[in-house]
């Protein structure tokens, strides 16, 4: 296997006798590891990228760059990387000041397959466990910042947060899809709040909600008698967002005419102030949000292709509720948590099967219609909750199995008693009555964390 699969190695040889590299290479994959050998450092210094989940096993003497040069030069990128060195038996003293130094590990060759099999599977093991500590002391700086927070572990909303982490300091603009209520300026504020612009203003404007006569004055401004009633200069949105984010929401919205000079701005950076013809420049990034295809209104000549173009250079799709079903009993809590306090309410527990409703809902409103429900639960009660928003609710799924939906009630509940005792192993084994190994048996099947809980 190449360099060019590195994110799905787990061992990567470095070794300048080809034969040695290739035989450990076997020994790996007999193992059902993923492995690769090179002959030279300095192509696994170019290859390599951050966060790298595998360990570096390499040869002491080698020409051009030594093993203990390499070792130093991977530290210096990563210290807690995993390295082991292979040593000649006249290498030994080398080697014991290359521990001294951070190698994870040495082996004098010949070595025994057993053994080396053993200090893999242990640096591995730790660089499994370093890199989930990283994960997590990361999301957990993310939950104590000030400012909006993304909720929930599903594999889509797992996948927006990975989109968004790479390029939450760009330069680049982004465009948010998302159906209704699926938080889409949450996600723009969070996007900005959390990035090296957050000292800077975040200007949100619903290009829907602006009527057509005026909101080419409301995005570039006005200068004074540039149209009846323009009495004084006026600082367009652009203007004002200047060092921080500008927010289009419903950007399917904006006029045809309009969607030329907005293209320019964006390709040019610059904005014209109406009656002026000075041109501004800003420093901003954009965020549009749609609720709609693009592509779609594009082909029927309602956007213009290009602007579509310059927009979507990155897109962060945000799933619609009832495709993160499993997100919905921890962001129940927390919106009810917040009206318990904002209503002075005391906040009880829904049942189980209440819970089951829940989920099964298939939410047409998304996050939106849940926190609405929320509120509405804690200021009138379950009965008149129920009664008045989820009467027509549907069943789990028309298209679940009785073994499906037997498992996704038992997460359910797992995940439910979690968040209720914040991640506690022993509360959670006593709420459901169920053994410790049994507990963490279901806890594996279903791929549930309890740091996510904590």
């Amino acid at each position: 296997m190449s360099l060019t699969q590195i994110d799905s190695l787990n061992i990567i040889v470095v070794d300048d006798e080809p034969l040695i590299g290739a035989a450990l290479v076997q020994l790996f994959e007999l193992e059902s590891y993923q492995a690769a050998t090179v002959c030279e450092a300095q192509t696994l210094l170019d290859a390599l990228p951050k966060n790298w989940p595998g360990i570096i096993i390499s040869d002491v003497n080698m020409p051009k760059m030594d093993g203990v040069t390499l070792l130093h030069q991977l530290l210096q990128r990563d210290p807690d990387l995993p390295v082991i060195l292979l040593t000649g038996f006249g290498d030994i003293a080398m080697a014991v000041d290359a521990l001294k130094k951070g190698a994870y590990d040495f082996l004098e060759k010949p070595f025994n397959n057993e053994h080396m099999l053993d200090v893999v599977k242990r640096a591995l093991d730790k660089r499994a466990l370093t890199l989930e500590n990283r994960s997590l002391k990361k999301e957990l700086e993310n939950h104590s910042r000030p400012g909006p927070r993304i909720l929930g572990h599903s594999p889509g909303i797992n996948q927006m947060r990975h989109i968004i982490d790479q390029v939450i300091d760009l330069p680049a603009d982004v465009l948010i899809d998302g159906e209704t209520g699926t938080g889409k300026e949450l996600v723009a504020r969070y996007l900005h709040d959390h990035s090296v612009r957050h000292q800077a203003n975040f200007v949100a404007i619903n290009c829907g909600a602006i009527p057509e006569t005026i909101i080419e004055s409301e995005l570039f401004g006005a200068e004074s008698g540039a149209f009846t009633g323009a009495d004084k200069t006026r600082i367009g949105k652009f203007e004002y967002a200047d060092g921080g984010t500008l927010f289009l929401d419903e950007i399917e919205s904006t006029p045809l005419s309009l969607q030329v000079k907005l293209l320019r701005v964006l390709e040019d950076r610059c904005i014209e102030r109406l009656g002026s013809n000075k041109t501004i420049a800003v420093d901003i990034r954009v965020i549009a949000a749609t609720k709609v295809d693009l592509q779609q209104l594009c082909e029927q000549g309602q956007f213009r292709q290009d602007l579509l173009y310059r927009l979507n250079l990155v897109t962060v799709p945000i799933p619609a509720l009832r495709d993160r079903r499993e997100d919905i009993p921890l962001l129940f809590l927390h919106f009810a948590r917040i009206a318990s306090t904002r209503y002075h309410k005391a906040h009880i527990a829904l049942s189980p099967e209440q819970m089951a409703i829940l989920t099964s809902h298939d939410w047409p409103g998304n996050v939106r219609e849940l926190r609405n429900f929320a509120e509405r639960y804690v200021l009138l009660g379950a009965d008149a909750a129920f009664a008045t928003s989820l009467a027509q609710q549907p069943q789990i799924s028309s298209g679940m199995s009785l073994q499906q939906r037997v498992e996704f009630f038992e997460k359910m509940l797992i995940e439910e008693s979690l968040s209720l005792h914040k991640g506690s192993i022993k509360h959670t084994m006593a709420q459901l009555e169920l053994p410790r190994k049994t507990l963490y048996d279901k806890m594996q099947k279903y791929a549930i964390n309890r740091k996510h809980f904590m």
